[in-house]
């Protein structure tokens, strides 16, 4: 075999349904990630049959999972319908994390039949293998082929995981390293140590959500959190921030612990020391309570503040809502009285979920502030509000529409997503950088200009690299050569 094939069922234009085949030879290949489509990239008119599995599955060798936001596995359902009967690879955290997203996906997306769903978890549970991180993992070692991963830290939630594939042909004796980058996290994120860049790869599969801006730093949005409640909450508003329930809820949770931990009564319009912060999902008072159970795998500042006697995703101010009904009074309690709160609800697009009540019922009124903490992909409606509230447009919602009369605030600095700094420091630190790069997950503009960064960064090093974007690769195939 001369080589190895790349081809992208998803995520590869856009930013939702992640999905990429690693062809080894024409019986064995590897599947990275499985995920939903999701905003611009679905298609409405015909939802369900994109998201049935067209590529062959008899030939895999393995699923790995990067980590568990839908995008990247809410396909699993139509992988395992199509007939793969293989392994589901992943971190330890991610084993603990991942059967909770696919419920969830299961009662929105397929059924509520208590009884079928319990078949299909504990079916995707007898599949987990769980994997420690930096060590190797041998999928296959006979007279052909010699298949290791190694899963890394890439700081995005809480169990992601870079992936590195070493494939070595016993025949010829050439070795290749492919590297699928899943989603990198930005640097100093709370609760999660900043990945570091693998030794090598030849080639690396990249994401490229934030390719065209780089992110401010923590300290600067820390400050720009508060500085948008303090002004919410002196107009004796609400703030609503969507959020997904995996990850961002928890890191936020976690800064406004730290916010109120520092505040002191009667000292600013917040009066953070009696601040409510309400998390109204469900799934993630369950993720986070998982969070909290995971405690070995926070990074090293976060053990600081459990050594001190403070509990970051369990304090006094911090209130969940549990059943539909105390959701309802929630929102409309916070809706007449204008008591000061803090409200997280998913989903963090704002593409359905409880906060979708929340907005309907607030965003009329200009005494309450909606925050956008993380990426609002096209064709949703948090990039409609995001886009055109600050104009005082409207935005469709349950097929109404809302006039936006409250503020809307965006921090960029709370996206999980590496910006295009740290996503050209992984390129720039790896001893033996790729020959060739593969961008994914980004839209076309973001693609383009990490591509041009990219490439500017190679001329100065002298390093020869061939960079594609989705609008510019044809085969994503590689020879193989040994590089030691």
């Amino acid at each position: 075999m001369d080589h190895t094939l790349i081809t992208h069922h998803g995520g590869a234009d856009g930013v939702t349904g992640s999905c990429h085949r690693l062809q080894i030879a024409p019986d064995r290949a590897l599947l990275v990630d499985c995920g939903l489509f999701q905003g611009e990239d679905a298609i409405e008119d015909d939802h369900l049959e994109q998201h049935h599995v067209d590529f062959p599955v008899d030939d895999l060798l393995a699923l790995i999972v990067t980590h568990v936001h839908i995008d990247h596995i809410g396909r699993l359902p139509y992988l395992l319908a199509a007939g793969y009967q293989g392994p589901i690879l992943c971190s330890v955290p991610s084993a603990r994390l991942l059967p909770l997203v696919i419920e969830d996906a299961l009662k929105i997306g397929f059924t509520r039949d208590e009884r079928m769903i319990q078949r299909f978890l504990a079916e995707v549970e007898q599949r987990l293998v769980p994997l420690d991180y930096r060590e190797w993992h041998t999928l296959v070692d006979d007279d052909r082929h010699r298949v290791r991963i190694r899963l890394q830290r890439a700081g995005h939630i809480l169990g992601s995981a870079y992936v590195e594939v070493d494939v070595h042909d016993a025949a010829s004796g050439a070795g290749e390293r492919i590297v699928f980058s899943g989603d990198l996290g930005a640097p100093y994120a709370p609760l999660l140590p900043a990945p570091k860049s693998p030794y090598r790869a030849d080639r690396l599969v990249l994401e490229s959500t934030y390719g065209d801006r780089n992110h401010e730093g923590r300290h600067d949005r820390r400050k720009r959190l508060k500085a948008a409640i303090d002004r919410a909450l002196k107009n004796r508003g609400t703030v609503i921030i969507p959020a997904f329930s995996i990850g961002r809820t928890q890191e936020l949770l976690y800064e406004l612990e730290g916010l109120i931990h520092s505040g002191k009564p009667g000292t600013g319009p917040a009066d953070w020391p009696s601040l409510e912060v309400i998390v109204d999902s469900p799934l993630a008072a369950r993720f986070t309570r998982v969070y909290r159970d995971l405690k070995p795998y926070w990074d090293a500042e976060a053990h600081r503040r459990l050594r001190a006697g403070r509990h970051p995703l369990n304090f006094d101010n911090l209130y969940t809502v549990d059943d539909h009904d105390e959701h309802l009074q929630t929102v409309d309690y916070l809706a007449r009285t204008g008591r000061p709160a803090v409200v997280i609800a998913a989903s963090g697009m704002a593409a359905g979920g409880r906060v979708v009540n929340y907005l309907k019922r607030m965003l009329g009124d200009e005494r309450h502030c909606v925050l956008f903490v993380g990426y609002q992909a096209a064709g949703t409606p948090g990039r409609a509000i995001q886009q055109y509230g600050p104009g005082g447009g409207w935005v469709e919602l349950d097929g109404e529409r809302h006039t936006i009369r409250a503020r809307v605030d965006t921090i960029s600095g709370y996206s999980a997503h590496a910006g295009q700094a740290d996503l050209l420091r992984f390129i720039r630190n790896m001893r033996r950088p790729p020959h060739t790069i593969h961008l994914v997950h980004g839209e076309l503009d973001a693609q383009h200009a990490l591509k041009a960064a990219i490439e500017a960064w190679a001329t100065d090093a002298g390093h020869e690299l061939t960079v594609h974007a989705a609008d510019s690769r044809t085969v994503s195939a590689g020879p193989r050569g040994d590089r030691g």
